[in-house]
């Protein structure tokens, strides 16, 4: 079992950053690769980042590749997303999200979700 908290959201003006910070409570969070995905007001949620296990293998939507950097500290049981450049269309609510599975852009490989953190970018 693993718990996901996450962190670090709020509002912030467009080209700014934020850095989300996710923790996970249990001793198996290194077994897991992470994944943050996001959801805006009458979208279906959608992929961001995600992290192998080991921190070695990263992955991004293309709407954020250049802009967000995912990475993780296996050591504190945290992932993070740092996120530079920010846009109005980033606006969201974030979730992070553990995986055992293989393909990482898609919800339903990740088998523990987070309650989720609102980001919300002002023009």
């Amino acid at each position: 079992q693993v718990q996901l908290v996450e962190s670090g959201g709020g509002l912030v003006q467009a080209g700014g950053s934020l850095r989300l910070s996710c923790a996970a409570s249990g001793r198996t969070f290194s077994r897991y690769a992470m994944g943050w995905f996001r959801q805006a007001p009458g979208k279906e949620r959608e992929f961001v980042a995600a992290i192998s296990w080991s921190g070695g293998n990263t992955h991004y939507a293309n709407s954020v590749k250049g802009r967000f950097t995912i990475s993780r500290d296996n050591a504190k049981n945290t992932v993070y997303v740092q996120m530079n450049s920010l846009k109005p269309e980033d606006t969201a609510v974030y979730y992070c999200a553990a995986s055992s599975g293989s393909r990482w852009y898609y919800d339903y490989e990740y088998d523990y979700w987070g309650q989720g953190t609102q980001v919300t970018v002002s023009s």
